[in-house]
């Protein structure tokens, strides 16, 4: 159902952005089969259709219930099954297990999608009150991150078969890259002002913005490409414990790490699985698929270093970003002022804020206006199945 013509030009256009949004989450379904949206082989990677159902959740959870009078859910059920860490909202099925369920069928989660969408029509109709048009602002960005989950965990799931499947003819999206300058920046240094500030959206963990003193720094123009960490892996940058932090260390030795993410020798040569099925490595686009761990290792391995998120951010106008989620040195942590809102909300981003480490841009898999030099994405050090890169500085 589509927005009534009679609502405010706000809500009008909040509204058409939310259809829009939410059609371009079932484009990205097209190529796929029923059985390519269940598997999870891992607790970080969800079910393609765990994805696209936690999202519709979001809406009637977070936004229906409470704001469309006589509204009915859809499922009785589904507000546990598609919970993801909300301890606010109750149980909810444990991560490691939502690959394990086969019903509901993919047909009931396209229903599901179907039932919200017209209650949201029906919602955007009447009006929205300002706390709810700032949760439906804020589903739409949630949307947003899990269609790059969606993209980067089916990539992942994809990639143990052996038969690597193509998800779509041109969707070999590690092989898009940048002009390369070979040029460093040189950032002058001083206070900088850091964090979100002006009108439109942010997530709670890009405010307040406030200062921060950096020494002069200079950083690369360029990312790190796939035949400059090939000279790495050449000269046994995976092989000599100098280069790593002791956890990362411990890691490639347990883990038998000798390559990114989705790197295969074939009769000498390097391959890379995409989501175009397996490629020759081109040694020009920008290395993907590496871990904090490599990206610190490889830094030093050049004698430089990874920049701090906020070295990044005051940079962040001297270079082309986006095509790589970047590797920072920082670890995610509160600015000052940061507040956690009550409820389910506040369960977004601050809990997360311990054993992280902050990445800076977007990447080629990140949706069209989700982006902003001031966003914070988080991972884990070892976690590499998110396109992530490396940029340099010194």
């Amino acid at each position: 159902m589509q927005p009534a013509s009679s609502i405010s030009p706000e809500i009008e256009e909040i509204a058409a952005k939310y259809f829009a949004i939410r059609r371009y989450t079932e484009e990205l379904c097209e190529p796929l089969q029923p059985e390519d949206y269940v598997p999870q082989p891992i607790v970080d990677v969800s079910p393609a259709r765990w994805n696209i159902a936690h999202t519709t959740w979001f809406f009637e959870q977070m936004i229906l219930k409470e704001h469309l009078e006589g509204y009915e859910v859809f499922h009785p059920h589904f507000f546990y099954l598609f919970n993801s860490y909300y301890n606010t909202l109750g149980d909810r099925t444990p991560r490691h297990k939502r690959g394990d369920l086969s019903r509901p069928t993919v047909k009931e989660i396209f229903e599901f999608r179907a039932h919200v969408d017209e209650a949201m029509g029906r919602l955007f109709g009447k009006g929205l009150s300002e706390k709810a048009l700032e949760l439906v602002i804020l589903g739409i960005n949630h949307e947003q991150q899990h269609q790059e989950l969606l993209l980067t965990d089916l990539k992942y799931t994809f990639s143990l078969n052996p038969l690597h499947p193509v998800y779509s003819d041109d969707f070999a999206l590690v092989e898009r890259r940048p002009k390369r300058t070979g040029e460093f920046a040189g950032i002058e240094g001083g206070l900088k002002e850091i964090g979100f500030e002006g009108s439109g959206f942010c997530f709670d963990n890009e405010l307040s913005r406030h200062k921060v003193y950096l020494e002069d720094f200079e950083i690369s123009k360029d990312l790190v490409t796939n035949g400059e960490f090939d000279e790495f892996i050449t000269d046994g940058g995976y092989e000599e414990f100098s280069l790593w932090h002791s956890e990362g260390w411990d890691w490639v030795q347990e883990n038998g790490v000798g390559s990114p993410l989705y790197w295969k020798k074939i009769d000498g040569d390097w391959h890379q699985y995409t989501l175009a099925g397996l490629r020759e490595l081109r040694p020009e686009d920008p290395v993907c698929h590496v871990s904090f761990y490599e990206a610190s290792a490889y830094a030093a391995w050049k004698g430089m270093r990874l920049p701090t998120e906020f070295e990044w951010e005051a940079a962040s106008g001297e270079f082309e970003w986006g095509h790589r989620w970047e590797w920072t040195n920082s670890a995610y942590l509160p600015y000052p002022g940061f507040t956690v809102a009550p409820g389910a909300v506040g369960e977004y981003n601050g809990k997360f804020m311990v054993n992280q480490m902050v990445l800076r841009g977007a990447s080629v898999a990140t949706p069209l206006g989700h982006s902003r030099p001031t966003y914070r994405n988080f991972f884990h050090p070892h976690l590499r199945w998110q396109f992530t890169g490396i940029r340099l500085a010194r």
